[in-house]
């Protein structure tokens, strides 16, 4: 456990577990391109939450609406659940806002397309 804070005069220690944990973004610019299974946790207007499976690191990635499948889509749940696995590509990271995105389009086989 990282302590981060040691306030003397309310007598109180700030601990943080998280703290401890080395950073994830390095190795996901490592990881750009690649194809790996990731379950949807939760709906949005314009995409889908996943989190990739082999991940342990609590980010939650995003697939915009326009990557969950190839033609026009109107709204996530027509064409993904909650809890479904789907392959995704890692498609981007942005280091400075930690933010990943996903797209299952990207993922599919020539003949899934």
């Amino acid at each position: 456990m990282a302590v981060l804070d040691v306030d003397l005069v309310r007598e109180r220690v700030a601990l943080s577990l998280k703290a401890m944990r080395q950073d994830p973004v390095p190795q996901l610019l490592r990881q750009v391109g690649q194809i790996t299974h990731g379950v949807v946790t939760k709906l949005v207007p314009f995409g889908a939450i996943v989190r990739i499976e082999d991940r342990e690191d609590g980010f939650e990635d995003f697939a915009h609406l326009t990557e969950l499948a190839e033609g026009h889509v109107d709204r996530p749940e027509d064409v993904v659940q909650v809890g479904d696995t789907h392959a995704v590509k890692i498609a981007s990271v942005d280091p400075p806002r930690r933010r990943i995105t996903l797209s299952h389009v990207q993922a599919l086989t020539p003949e899934e397309h």
